[in-house]
């Protein structure tokens, strides 16, 4: 099992940079000093989902990058983000690891529903802050329950029903065939896809689900096209994604597909798909497409391209992990800056719950994040998107799903 330790800090863009800390008293809970701030995670380095290891890789060099720069209010920020093999075990493990021996302050971007819901009530129970977590089930958004707990992804229901409302219009007549996850997870994503299709849900004519254990999903896909499926909606994580997008192209079917956005990535999915396998896929994005030369001259891409070159060279700039990760260490940047000098686990919390409109630079065009003490879901906009063969292009408008 492997574990990746760096040391980090503060400042890429210059709304994180910060010439010195906060006036008052300074308050520090375990994990924080005048020289450091320690947070930790989980990450699947190895195992089933090991596609999204290349996430945690992209936070630590970010955090390299803001150490270079002086930290955050002149701290360094260590971060330990450890191998858990997206098994909820391990997850348990190492974050017990982390809280009681390493001492960290916070627990933040880990990923997965599984190996997050295995830790949940544990990091609950002691008052550590576990935020920013890295899926978007609909469980994460339970602030009276759980307030400890915080998710970074978008809602993977709000998303799914995106779908469901698209076919229900341009494709009233067809016959979906359903491939999913068999766990939170993809119970998430097809909840909400049925909430979209409404009344027409006997549009779907085979739904079947696969374990993250299981080798291939190969048996699956072709029983959606026995079943005489003509769109497909596939539900998976990015080894299971690239799975499908080939079977279905082997089989020599050509159905209208729709891809989940965590497996929508070009560089971690569709490459090793096959881009004539992935042509025409459709999926629903809330990040800028990297790649796209209509995002060339944007100066959040270009910044991003930049940091990969430099500090993250081996890293896949157009791999979605990668530009998931870069966001995530941007946003936790913003809420250790506004802790100041009270370092504590609560205030953490209170400043991971108290942010409105903030703009990421990856983000699209009029999408922000915004988290209350009651409402934890963070974003919710989305913009379709279909692949040509090199990149997403989008089509329509940002469509939003809040409710708040």
């Amino acid at each position: 099992m492997r574990s990746y330790v760096v040391g980090i800090c503060t400042a890429a863009l210059t709304v994180f940079a910060v010439s010195g800390a906060f006036a008052g008293d300074k308050k520090y809970d375990p994990g924080a000093s005048d020289t450091e701030i320690k947070i930790g995670q989980t990450m699947p380095y190895s195992g089933p989902a090991s596609g999204y290891g290349t996430q945690g890789k992209a936070e630590l060099a970010y955090w390299k990058m803001i150490n270079s720069k002086g930290g955050i209010n002149g701290r360094k920020i260590t971060l330990l983000t450890m191998d858990d093999s997206y098994s909820p075990p391990k997850t348990v493990e190492q974050t017990r690891k982390l809280v009681e021996q390493d001492e960290i302050l916070a627990d933040i971007g880990s990923l997965g529903t599984p190996t997050n819901s295995a830790i949940q009530k544990y990091l609950n129970g002691k008052k550590v802050p576990h935020i920013l977590i890295s899926t978007g089930a609909a469980k994460w958004n339970d602030p009276k329950n759980f307030p400890w707990t915080t998710p970074f992804y978008p809602p993977y229901a709000q998303e799914a029903k995106i779908y469901g409302k698209y076919i229900v219009k341009q494709l009233p007549s067809a016959k979906i065939g359903v491939i999913y996850q068999n766990d939170d997870f993809g119970k998430d994503y097809l909840r909400g896809f049925k909430e979209g299709l409404g009344e027409r849900a006997d549009l779907i004519v085979k739904e079947l689900t696969y374990e993250v254990t299981d080798p291939t999903i190969d048996s699956q896909i072709v029983a959606l096209k026995s079943a005489g499926a003509d769109v497909v909606f596939t539900i998976a994580t990015p080894k299971f994604g690239a799975q499908s997008i080939r079977k279905i192209a082997d089989l020599g079917w050509k159905p209208t597909h729709f891809i989940v956005s965590v497996a929508s990535s070009i560089g971690g999915v569709l490459e090793p798909a096959g881009a004539e396998a992935s042509t025409g896929l459709i999926t629903a994005l809330s990040n800028k497409v990297i790649g796209d030369p209509a995002w060339n001259d944007d100066q959040g891409v270009k910044d991003y391209l930049a940091f990969m070159k430099e500090w993250y060279p081996e890293g896949n700039p157009i791999d979605g992990s990668n530009q998931t990760g870069y966001g995530s260490a941007q946003f936790t940047a913003i809420i250790l800056k506004n802790c100041g000098d009270e370092l504590t686990r609560e205030n953490v919390l209170k400043q991971a719950t108290n942010l409105t409109d903030i703009s990421l630079p990856l983000l699209l065009p009029g999408i922000t994040l915004s988290i209350t003490p009651t409402d934890y879901s963070t974003f919710s906009t989305f913009r379709l998107a279909k692949f040509d063969g090199k990149t997403w292009k989008f089509f329509g408008e940002n469509i939003s799903t809040a409710s708040r």
